[in-house]
This record gives structure tokens, sequence and C-alpha cells, in this order.
């Protein structure tokens, strides 16, 4: 098993700007979207829950971007369970490009999310749901990454 959950996504003209690059709130979808297809996969009942009153608020989002892709580039984009407390839990994506039997990691990114019940108006921390937690094992941060090139070695301070 890999030691992190992939979403695969080719790029579309509508995700560039007028350059021809990635718009950069993309990266931050993609985030989203992987970790919405992690749950369609490894915990589908969880859907059930968050439809009764579990709610899952992103508390911090963020990215850094290392090489510029653009349309028709291919994605592998990466998470990883960085750290899982009682109620909170901690992502990190990379973002890679698959090119011509390579791999370019061209951003990297990070995510923590809010397990809450209650409604609206009395929202209150909850425990991170058994099913959940138990899904999330297998991609933890202390398995080694996978070596990548990476091609913005000036944005990494190198």
């Amino acid at each position: 098993m890999r030691p992190y959950y992939e979403y695969r996504h080719l790029v579309g003209f509508e995700e560039t700007n007028l350059v021809g690059n990635v718009y950069y709130a993309n990266y931050l979808r993609w985030q989203g979207r992987c970790r919405e297809m992690f749950l369609r996969e490894h915990v589908p009942d969880l859907l059930d829950d968050i439809r009764s009153d579990l709610k899952l608020f992103t508390l911090k989002c963020e990215c850094e971007y290392l090489a510029e892709i653009s349309a028709f580039d291919e994605l592998s984009i990466r998470m990883r369970l960085e750290d899982l407390t009682q109620t909170q839990i901690g992502f990190s994506f990379e973002y890679v490009r698959l090119r011509e039997g390579f791999e370019d990691l061209v951003a990297r990114g990070r995510q923590r999310i809010a397990c809450m019940r209650g409604p609206n108006t009395d929202t209150r921390p909850a425990q991170v749901p058994p099913a959940l937690r138990k899904a999330l094992e297998a991609y933890s941060r202390t398995v080694p990454a996978t070596r990548l090139r990476v091609l913005a070695t000036a944005a990494n301070g190198e």
C-alpha cells in the first residue's frame, strides 16, 4: 500500500489564467476534492453522519508553489495524514506532475480540519469518528515520502 492517498487530475483550460498558468486558487480546490474522494472511497458511511450533524470545518489551508503547471498537465495530488488529535486532523499534500515517466513536485500544501457537532447556533468540537480515524491510519506521515524531483530548488531556499 502506498503511504499516501492519491487523487489524479487532468488540468483543463478553465483552471488557467490569461497567461496559461494554473490559477492559484485551484490548488486549494484540489485539496478539498482529494479529501472528499478519500472519504467517498474509504469512509462512505461518514456521509450519513455528515447529513445528520457531523461538520468538518476547514481551519487552515495553505499551498507553496514550486513550479508552474498548465492545461493538460496530469497531476497526482497525494494526501498524507500529518497529525491526528481527538477533534482535529492535519493533512499534507504533494502536487506531482506526471510527464513522460517522471514525477516532478510542483507544489506542497497543508490543511487542518476540525470535527464539530451540533446545530449551527451551538456547534461544538467533537471526536474524530472511529471509522475515519481507522481509515486515516494507513496514510500517516511517519511513512517515508517518495523521492521526487523538485524543479524550483530556489523556491526551497537551496
